[in-house]
Order: structure tokens, then sequence, then C-alpha cells
């Protein structure tokens, strides 16, 4: 594809009309990779608002922003007019501090959490170092609490914490508001041996409903689909609402400890970010369809078709 100049200049006026814009798959309440998912999680953290551009809407301008910055991945974050690049730069610039910086914000000061890594986790720990001839190992807490160690060489801001035989663990300042009280262990159960991470930190977490189990409850529940309307017409499950403005408006009327909501989507990845959200925005009881309405159409109701 060839950038015209008239799209060109869209991208252009859009970039001087918002200090920041976030050219992401979906919306930051319904993102539609896991990619542009994390950035705008990120971002939800440390900006009340910004701009973002739904690229899925628009085949022009999709692959248009990936000429004008010549970058060739979705999603793109730009600063004042400048990309600052994709899901791996943001990630990092958040991890060592930068980003608030970039982005003009000043964040409150995190303090040193208290972590307790178990000795028999920091015997593993130390073996796996050795093993790969490292000294350093980082543990992530993401938005969703999803947690993860593996090799890094440390930031500035970084906090640490001596495992022992000359071996150290990072945390990263955005990991840390979620670390308070985490123990790392090592377990062996059922003859299967791994890492265990107690967080005491962590919010209620999405649950999966099969179809069955959907069917049974269908009248009890908030069902939300968040494909978009061009599958919708192909097939959809009777009683479940597009997940848009007016949806979103709808949802925020609800009460968020007794409201049970239900997400689906073609098969299910999607509307497990989209359920992740909002379980983040405090629903405490909040679904995912497993399978999708694919599954539906399989295990249910034969008569909505497959596409």
């Amino acid at each position: 594809m060839t950038l015209n100049e008239q799209l060109k200049s869209e991208i252009e006026t859009l970039l001087k009309s918002n200090d920041v814009v976030l050219f992401m798959k979906g919306t930051p309440r319904a993102p539609q990779c896991g990619f542009s998912a994390t950035v705008a999680g990120i971002l939800d953290e440390l900006l009340p608002e910004y701009r973002t551009v739904n690229v899925l809407e628009r085949a022009d301008l999709r692959e248009g922003i990936k000429e004008y910055a010549n970058w060739p991945t979705i999603p793109q974050l730009y600063v004042k007019g400048e990309l600052v690049g994709g899901a791996d730069i943001v990630k990092s610039l958040a991890a060592k501090g930068e980003l608030p910086k970039m982005l003009g914000v000043t964040v409150a000061e995190v303090k040193r959490p208290n972590v307790t890594v178990t000795p028999t986790a920091q015997k593993e720990l130390q073996a796996a170092l050795a093993d790969e001839g490292g000294k350093t190992l980082r543990f992530e807490i993401d938005r969703r609490f999803q947690c993860s160690l593996g090799m890094d060489e440390a930031h500035d801001d970084d906090f640490s914490y001596d495992i022992g035989n000359g071996a150290t663990l990072l945390v990263d300042r955005q990991s840390a508001r979620r670390a308070e009280g985490v123990v790392i262990d090592f377990v062996t159960k059922n003859g299967t041996a791994g890492f265990k991470i107690t967080n005491p930190n962590e919010p209620p977490k999405v649950q999966g409903m099969s179809p069955k189990e959907l069917k049974a409850k269908l009248g009890e529940v908030t069902l939300l689909d968040v494909r978009t309307p061009e599958e919708r017409a192909l097939a959809q499950i009777d009683g479940a609402r597009l997940l848009d403005a007016d949806a979103d408006k709808f949802l925020s009327t609800l009460d968020k400890n007794s409201a049970v909501l239900v997400f689906h989507c073609h098969h299910g990845q999607r509307s497990a970010a989209a359920a992740q959200h909002y379980l983040g925005l405090g629903f405490k009881n909040v679904f995912n369809l497993e399978g999708g309405i694919a599954a539906w159409s399989r295990d249910v109701d034969p008569s909505v078709p497959g596409y």
C-alpha cells in the first residue's frame, strides 16, 4: 500500500491534536489482541484519558500507520507526535520508570515491598541461574496479576533481593505496586514440581463458563458479545448484547458486587481480554464463555451457524 497524502494528513492532524495517541486493535475496554491490551493497561495506570484509534475499523489506516511510522506492527504509541514504539518497548520503558516522564505525569513513590523467597525456592532459583551463567533474575507482576520469572539485567529503579550464592532477584517499580507480601515457593504435588507464588493483593480472577452452564443461567447473567458487528450479523446467541458504547454505559449502572457478566467472542480469546478489563474495573463476578460462540453452536444450539 502507498500512503496517500490525504491519509498522511489525517494521521498527522490526529497526532498534532492529541498529546498521547495509541493505535491499537480494538479499544482499551475491549482489546482485540494481547499486545494492545498490554499497552492500554499500562497507559490506564498512568493517564486518566488518552486518544486511541481502533485500526481494525479501517484497513487503509491499519496499513497506512505502519507505512507512516515505518513500523510493521500494531500497537503503536505516540507521545507529542513522536513514535515511542510497540508493546515490548512501552513495557520496558514503564518498568524502568521512564514512561511516566515521557508522558509528563508524576507517580506516587513506590515503597520497597516485602517479598519472601522460601529456602526451597532460593535453591531452585540459584540452580537455574547457575545453569544459564547468570546472576540476576527478574520477577514481574503485570496488571492482570500474572507472574513471570526470567533472567534479565538490573535497571537503576529496580528493587533487589539477595537470594544467596551471589544471586539477586529483581522487582521493577510497576510490579512492586502489586508485590507487597508475595511469597515465592517451590513445591512438589502429585509428582509435579514447580514454583508456587502466593500474592495477597491478587483480585478475583476471570472464571470460565461452559456453554451448557451458560444455557442454564441465561436469564440470570448479562451476556456480552465482544465481536464485530459484521461477525454478529453472521451468528449470535439470543440474549447477548454487543459490547459497544451503549453497553459500556449500561454496565456502568450495574452493582459491581452482584452483577454477573459473561463475555463471548468467536473462540474465547478476545472475550477473555475484555472480561479481564472489566474485572480490573471492579466487577467481582466475571466469566468468559469457554470456546466462544463456536462451542455454543456445537454443544448447545446447532441452529446458530458456524463461520
